[in-house]
């Protein structure tokens, strides 16, 4: 069995290629197998990947699945005790699999690792001096956030420490979490397509009783297409799977606890999404219908998380 396998989900991302699958393939340290799943492109990636790398195996879809259900194509292809997901858009510093394996080995108890990562530009995916992730963080007011994201990036967040979830971008994850995670959608859940699944599956995670580490000798550079800064210059279809997810997210996870405690903050949130979607971003409303329509098979999938977790602990 190899040590880590790297699953990369594509999708029109031939550009990016060359720098994220070299990088990829340049992992020192561990044994690597490397797996890309591409979502029907149309700008040849999949044969580009072949081309730039012989050895690794390469999935094409005939259609365009989304990132959740990609990644767990890639998954059920892989082999290793870890699983690294990526972006095509990221490139992983050479060590970057190696330490995060060696961290998890002296860690039975971690389930996932983020690394630390910095926002890249430009095609060769260069670092910016500004941080992109340094773990996803749930706050008080029941919110995710990537922990550091647009922040300066010296003398920030250099302790190794517990975080709440990884970063689909990058994120490190032990096989014997995913497959104790894993639901009737997948390891990640498929319902999310894009934007937010890696929250979802931290707070899965979280649940279950793994933890996650922030370990930032191990480093990466994402170019961050979706930001909630640039929201209007995002797709309409990336902001209504940013829309259905948030209440998915919840409907998931969230405790009668969680729920009461981030009653009033989460209500004028949600009145706030509503109105943007009435007015100003109204190509996201159907994201409503979605969730309604949807509304008995996502409690009975709540029902299934939720039995797992009360066996998780019963079994503790």
């Amino acid at each position: 069995m190899t040590d880590v396998s790297i699953v990369l989900v594509t999708h029109d991302s031939a550009g990016d290629l060359p720098v994220s699958l070299a990088a990829a393939l340049a992992q020192r340290g561990v044994a690597v197998e490397t797996i890309v799943v591409d979502t029907a492109s149309r700008d040849g990636s999949p044969d580009l990947a072949r081309r730039l790398a012989p050895s690794a195996r390469v999935i094409a879809l005939e259609e365009n699945v989304g990132f959740s259900a990609a990644m767990n194509v890639g998954i059920d292809a892989s082999t290793s005790r870890y699983v690294l997901s990526l972006n095509p858009d990221c490139r992983l510093e050479p060590d970057f699999a190696a330490i995060l394996a060696s961290r998890l080995d002296a860690r039975p108890d971690v389930g996932s690792a983020s690394g630390r990562i910095l926002r890249a530009e430009g095609t060769d995916l260069r670092p910016t001096g500004r941080l992109d992730s340094a773990g996803i963080v749930f706050r008080a007011s029941g919110r995710h956030f990537d922990r550091g994201s647009e922040e300066p990036a010296e003398g920030r967040y250099l302790e190794e420490e517990e975080v709440a979830g990884a970063t689909g971008a990058a994120g490190f994850y032990r096989r014997a979490a995913l497959e104790s995670g894993r639901i009737s959608t997948g390891f990640f859940d498929a319902d999310f397509f894009l934007y937010r699944e890696d929250a979802d599956l931290a707070w899965r995670l979280r649940h279950l009783g793994w933890k996650c580490l922030y370990v930032p000798a191990a480093v990466a550079c994402h170019r961050r297409r979706n930001l909630p800064s640039r929201r209007r210059q995002m797709s309409p279809v990336a902001n209504f799977h940013s829309v259905k997810n948030r209440f998915l997210l919840r409907i998931n996870n969230q405790t009668g606890g969680e729920f009461f405690r981030t009653l009033a903050p989460t209500l004028v949130r949600d009145l706030i999404v509503l109105g943007a979607c009435l007015t100003v971003e109204r190509s996201s409303l159907p994201a409503f219908g979605w969730l309604w329509k949807n509304r008995r098979r996502l409690w009975a999938k709540r029902r299934e998380i939720r039995q797992k977790v009360e066996a998780r602990a019963r079994a503790a």
